[in-house]
């Protein structure tokens, strides 16, 4: 049995004099005691024997009976914790059978009404999209019975039954036809004038967009500002790339203009709407907050306020991200990413009008509430329908509407910041007293503790759905915590049978199982964490190096020697790190680092050349300091200079080495190209070397070619740069035309025209020298290969390549 092996494993610690009678001792001091005696000695020894094996594994069942069901309790407390996306849906479908159960009262006096493009008015009217000219007339109509009218869809494509995208379409032969619907009116104009007829009558009009993570750089308008307090809140905000906008020509006609989007659970359900979206980095508003917010009186001067934690406000003692959205005069609390909680209405809520009443004559304007109305589709060919807590095919509309709705009446749903803390505690506190009173009480009145605690427990949750705790509306999951308290105290009750049924037997045959094993110790490691592996990634590399070292370093002693490189190496490191680089290796005087591993950096490639930049500032200043102490102690100053190399592309970057020992690295052609460009430095008598795809990703630094090179090791010729300032000297008119003048010369020499190249340089040294540009090795070397050339013409085939034959 498993629970004999701990007990018999630990034998080897008691001596064997002090389990066996004095019988068995002196059988072993004298062999020829009589053997007939043998089988009572071993009797009473093993008698002995099977006490303390007793004694130890009753201890040793006592422990597990405590110590197991706390492991099972902390496993079950860092699951909860993780919030993993199964215990996550879980918890959904708890606060689901809420909603079903008790869902919000439609209230008939809130101003929020739906225009339903539904299956009957596109059998009327026509498939979507319509023409933007019926768009206006539905615009129009809607305005009549609203203040404030959103479109829950986009127009992003010039209308193509408008006349002048009809006659674009036309073949050239037939002018005629093409020019008379040319001189008709545009209907994305038409319903660009429609909206500004409605809104001078006092209906706001709101657009929407899509927010997308494309590339497609197109821009939407903001129509409001939106002020921030607190620790950056719109870095907790749902983040977007690239939007999908409205026309230009509709969306500036408009008051507002919010985003459509909707982000599900991870279900698939649409449980919240965000309010607040970021697109490249700033906060953009959804189509219901717009819409709200021109609602209120003086809407279209509101703007909004996004508060987070770090302000005055706090979560629970912590600071996890968002707290409150300001639409207006209204503050609305939201979640730590900006979202509402949606306490829906049944599906049958009557606050949708068809379109197609709305367009016919002689209806009543008043059914449309006088407020907010959102014209949407629920018809399912157009594919805009959502799973929601109450339908598996809700129409997206509804969803702003129902925002929309909670948020003018102050009905909101909550999660409370400590809702998380009270289900933990309420999991750790009845779980460690049902542990610790098992072994006292017994596993039936555990078993009605255990009951009572979870009925509270699960009542209160129901309470708290309904606002019975001070009005507020809050969501508490009774069911998880419920269930690892059920499996705490049935693995409990199961320790203790167990150790019941091992007792009792032993006492029937423990004896029979008796061994003797060695004293056996493992020592269990995980492997995973010694496993060697890589991936590739899109990384930039340095390499940094003091050149003539060896010079240098002949007038220090160790000691000083190893104080210089530490003076020379923390300041340089310091500049990587405060650059989001990584240091790889350092290699005597040289420096290895890597940018965008292990963690994402965006632009990498421009952070590495401008801590390059400070890097040689740095160097600057360290060599004023050293010049300054040669002084004082009478040796010769010699002055530092190094030289950097930058490349950027893709390399495998991971833990490499062997099996007893590896490091966090990188390999690649790239990482060998950017450390052959440093070596580079030299020869071309500048600091900073660049590679072609760091130039081009850092085009807003000043920098100039200095060559297409094939460098040692390398077949393929690579352009080559050196990075002379950062975007400042870039700008400077001067530079600018250095720049095409060095251009200038690049070509006269690749041409072969040496005189030219000749006349060129000189002007290139004398221009970089006026503006502070220490480029004359740069230019003399150009001078030593249009003598050359002279010399030894290349031939006419000649493709202006340099083969470097040193690193």
């Amino acid at each position: 049995m498993v629970v004999m092996k701990a007990p018999y494993l630990n034998m080897s610690r008691t001596p064997w004099s002090q389990i066996a009678p004095p019988s068995v001792k002196a059988a072993r001091l004298n062999p020829e005691a009589d053997i007939g005696t043998m089988p009572a000695m071993f009797k009473a020894g093993a008698q002995k024997l099977k006490d303390v094996v007793e004694a130890r594994t009753h201890r040793w069942h006592r422990w597990a009976e405590v110590v197991l069901p706390f492991l099972v309790l902390a496993t079950a407390l860092v699951v909860r914790k993780a919030d993993w996306d199964l215990v996550a849906e879980a918890k959904f479908k708890v606060f689901d059978t809420y909603q079903r159960m008790a869902p919000r009262v439609w209230d008939p006096r809130l101003p929020v009404r739906i225009v339903d493009l539904d299956e009957e008015t596109l059998r009327r009217h026509g498939q979507w999209p319509w023409p933007r000219t019926l768009v206006a007339d539905l615009l129009r109509a809607s305005c009549r019975g609203a203040g404030v009218v959103a479109f829950d869809s986009i127009f992003p494509e010039p209308d193509r039954t408008s006349p002048p995208s009809l006659a674009a379409s036309l073949p050239a032969a037939a002018s005629e036809a093409r020019a008379l619907l040319s001189r008709l009116p545009d209907h994305d104009r038409a319903l660009s004038r429609a909206i500004a007829e409605v809104q001078a009558q006092g209906c706001q009009v709101v657009t929407a967009f899509a927010l997308t993570n494309g590339e497609s750089g197109r821009e939407t308008q903001a129509k409001r500002p939106v002020l921030s307090r607190g620790e950056a809140p719109e870095s907790f905000l749902a983040r977007y790339k690239d939007v999908t906008p409205t026309l230009p020509v509709i969306e500036r006609a408009a008051a507002g203009n919010g985003s459509m989007n909707n982000v599900p659970d991870v279900d698939g359900v649409a449980r919240k709407a965000a309010l607040m979206f970021s697109l490249r980095g700033k906060p953009v508003p959804s189509l219901a907050a717009e819409a709200v917010r021109l609602a209120q009186e003086g809407g279209d001067k509101a703007v909004y306020m996004l508060r987070a934690t770090g302000q005055g406000e706090s979560t629970g003692g912590a600071e996890t991200g968002l707290t409150m959205v300001k639409v207006g005069a209204l503050n609305i609390p939201v979640d730590s990413n900006g979202g509402v909680l949606i306490h829906f209405t049944p599906a049958d809520t009557p606050r949708s009008v068809p379109a197609w009443e709305v367009l016919s004559p002689g209806f009543d304007p008043a059914r449309l509430g006088g407020g907010i109305v959102f014209i949407g589709t629920s018809a399912e060919g157009l594919k805009d329908q959502r799973p929601t807590p109450m339908s598996s095919m809700a129409p997206g509309v509804e969803i702003h509407a129902a925002v929309a709705e909670q948020m003018l009446s102050g009905y909101f749903l909550e999660r409370p910041d400590y809702a998380d803390g009270m289900e933990l505690t309420f999991i750790l506190v009845l779980g460690s007293a049902l542990i610790l009173l098992m072994g006292r009480f017994g596993a039936a009145w555990c078993a009605l503790l255990a009951a009572a605690a979870i009925g509270a427990f699960a009542w209160g949750s129901w309470l708290a759905f309904l606002g019975r705790f001070g009005g507020r509306r809050m969501l508490f999951d009774p069911v998880l915590p419920s269930l690892v308290v059920l499996a705490v105290y049935m693995f409990a009750s199961l320790i203790r049978y167990l150790r019941t049924e091992a007792e009792k037997r032993q006492v029937r045959g423990a004896f029979s199982r008796y061994m003797s094993p060695d004293l056996v110790e493992q020592l269990a490691k995980d492997p995973t964490r010694l496993k060697l592996g890589g991936e590739m990634r899109e990384m930039t590399l340095m390499f940094s190096d003091i050149r003539g070292f060896t010079t240098i370093s002949e007038q220090f002693d160790a000691h000083g020697l190893t104080n210089f490189i530490n003076r020379y190496l923390t300041p340089m490191t310091q500049i990587v790190l405060d650059h989001k680089g990584t240091i790889d290796k350092y290699m005597g005087d040289c420096i290895m680092a890597f940018w965008n591993a292990p963690l994402d950096v965006p632009g990498h490639e421009v952070l590495a050349c401008r801590g390059a930049l400070k890097m040689i500032r740095r160097m600057n200043e360290l060599n004023d300091t050293w010049k300054a102490e040669a002084e004082v102690e009478g040796r010769k100053y010699i002055p530092v200079r190094s030289g950097i190399g930058i490349n950027s592309g893709p390399c495998c970057v991971g833990n490499m080495g062997s099996d007893m020992r590896f490091d966090y690295s990188v390999l690649g052609d790239d990482v060998n190209l950017a450390s052959r460009l440093e070596g580079q430095s030299k020869s071309y008598g500048v600091d900073i070397v660049l590679g072609a795809k760091t130039r081009a990703a850092a085009a807003a630094f000043a920098a100039l070619e200095l060559d297409l090179i094939k460098v040692k090791g390398k077949t393929v010729p690579v352009h080559i740069h050196t990075l002379l300032g950062d975007e400042a000297l870039a700008l400077d008119p001067r530079f600018k035309a250095l720049v095409l003048k060095h251009e200038a010369m690049l070509a006269a020499y690749r041409g072969q025209r040496w005189d030219e190249t000749d006349r060129l340089r000189l002007e290139c040294e004398k221009e970089s020298e006026a503006l502070g540009l220490h480029l004359a090795k740069l230019y003399h070397l150009y001078e030593e290969r249009a003598a050359e050339g002279r010399a030894h013409p290349p031939g006419a085939d000649w493709d202006g390549v340099f083969t470097a034959t040193t690193k």
